[in-house]
């Protein structure tokens, strides 16, 4: 008999001012200037879908996705600036997954 659970665990929630947070985290980035913008985006889109399905689940994708960029950014920039060939990259939308 195994010691592991059967089952996943579920994945846990963002703190409820997450969203607020990361917003202010994006304003102070390098990339605010077009960040901010598709934050905010979709961050009124994935209420709307949420007011609609009376279900947080698409607030939390939009944190976890934009948190995720973010925690990404410093590699992404040094890459960048090192000057190495990107055009065999992967967009990112293919990783973190579609916007809403």
């Amino acid at each position: 008999m195994s010691a592991q659970p059967d089952h996943a665990a579920a994945p846990t929630a963002p703190a409820p001012a997450a969203a607020k947070q990361l917003l202010a985290e994006l304003r102070a980035s390098s990339r605010a200037d077009s960040w901010v913008s598709a934050f905010e985006r979709d961050w009124a889109a994935a209420l709307d879908d949420a007011r609609h399905s009376y279900s947080l689940a698409p607030l939390h994708t939009v944190v976890a996705a934009w948190t995720a960029r973010l925690a990404a950014l410093p590699a992404v920039t040094a890459f960048l600036g090192s000057g190495m060939d990107d055009s065999d990259g992967i967009d990112a939308q293919d990783v973190l997954g579609t916007r809403t």
